[in-house]
């Protein structure tokens, strides 16, 4: 084994030679955050795994070309307006860079071996009765927190978990040193040990990661996030909007927002006294970076600095579309900007380490909309907004961040 590969496998990153991108693996990734539980393979990578076989593909293949014919006969060239001539500027410019780092995957033979089976999981022993079950319902946190009972719903932490052993020689009985009941809704949840705490709600059992926190609630009440003293604001703010579009509102994955909605988030509240790092998750449509570059970040006092992309690959390493087609590119930015603190000024900015312009991150895409993580585990106070999940050290806040933390979604350490 390849160093590069075995320090992949205890950290999920494995970073190419002479190039700005890396590969991740995301479910290795978050595992650093857990101590008694670990994310499932098979859970978090529903899709892009599963091959055709070969009569069946070319048989699509031969299909999908027959109408693609035919549809060009129908239509007539598409002339780009303005915005979408802008947009394939902006993909022209970066297109050289992804397929750079594409090219990088590909030579890595040992890299491909091993992502063709990130999927399964990583020691059979260990036991997967706590992952997805088809069919079983997802509790839905955004509507529980509409309902006039909001306020009264509980959440039981269980810390110290251990085994007693039954008297009647039955099956151990499962206790626990410490319960917290708090309320699940507009309240901050911490975690402050050093383990995993599993905790139950309702009829569904959930993975809280070490030292961490989340608050859900709806954008109303973020502003209870802001620390009375600036000292102990957030040096890395993620923020994944639920920008509106069409293919979110079509497979009802998630609710939308209007763009305007977003420009109340109090960014300069939650920073740092030192400043903090901005990344913010855009799809690639022009009127959304335009909105973003003229409008939001001005309004959260945020100036860029780089842009990241998230390039999305199959199990084989080939990338999920063609990367020139123009309303499904294979790729999401991540934009970066630097919001100031009140103890920044001229000389704390040219001291300060500078971001690197167009990294690439290279991952198989998870469950949809699911991003992977950003960030490192550096001593640092981090929050993510809009968040879907938890990772050990940060603050989580949205109307559902616990949504990937229930139990199926692990399996016991």
């Amino acid at each position: 084994m390849t160093d590069k590969l075995s320090t992949f496998f205890d950290s999920g990153i494995y970073r190419f030679e002479n190039s700005n991108a890396v590969f991740i693996d995301p479910v290795r990734a978050l595992n650093r955050s857990y101590t008694r539980f670990r994310v499932s393979p098979s859970a978090y990578y529903p899709r892009f795994f599963d091959s055709k076989p070969a009569g069946e593909e070319s048989k699509v293949s031969s299909n999908s070309r027959k109408r693609k014919r035919k549809e060009k006969k129908k239509k007539k060239p598409h002339a780009l307006n303005e915005r979408e001539k802008i947009a394939d500027q902006r993909h022209q410019e970066v297109r050289p860079l992804l397929l750079k780092a594409h090219e990088c995957l590909m030579r890595e033979t040992d890299l491909l071996e091993v992502m063709s089976n990130l999927r399964s999981d990583f020691d059979s022993s260990r036991g997967c009765g706590d992952s997805v079950s088809p069919g079983v319902p997802e509790q839905s946190f955004v509507e529980l927190g509409r309902v006039w009972q909001a306020p009264l719903y509980e959440i039981t932490l269980n810390f110290d978990q251990c085994e007693k052993p039954n008297a009647d020689g039955g099956s151990p009985i499962m206790q626990y040193s410490e319960q917290r009941v708090l309320p699940i809704f507009d309240n901050l949840v911490l975690n402050e040990m050093g383990d995993d705490v599993e905790a139950e709600f309702l009829n569904s059992r959930y993975v809280i990661p070490r030292e961490s926190s989340f608050y859900m609630s709806d954008l109303g009440q973020i502003h209870n996030l802001i620390p009375a003293d600036s000292g102990c604001g957030f040096n890395l703010i993620v923020i994944d909007p639920p920008w509106e579009n069409g293919s979110a509102c079509q497979k009802s994955r998630y609710p939308t927002l209007p763009n305007h909605y977003f420009l109340s988030l109090p960014i300069k509240q939650l920073t740092h006294t030192d400043g903090a790092l901005v990344a913010l998750w855009v799809t690639n449509r022009e009127k959304l970076r335009g909105f973003v570059e003229k409008e939001l970040f001005p309004a959260w006092g945020v100036r860029y600095v780089a842009s990241f992309y998230w390039l999305k690959v199959k199990a084989d390493g080939l990338m999920i579309n063609d990367l020139d087609l123009f309303h499904h590119r294979p790729y999401e930015c991540l934009l970066l900007g630097q919001c100031h603190g009140k103890a920044m000024d001229s000389k704390c900015l040219s001291k300060s380490k500078p971001v690197q312009d167009n990294q690439i991150i290279i991952s198989i895409p998870g469950d949809y909309s699911r991003k992977p993580p950003v960030g490192g585990f550096k001593p640092a106070r981090c929050i993510e907004l809009f968040a879907r999940e938890m990772i050990s050290g940060w603050t989580s806040w949205g109307n559902e961040p616990l949504h990937f933390q229930e139990l199926r979604y692990f399996i016991r350490d």
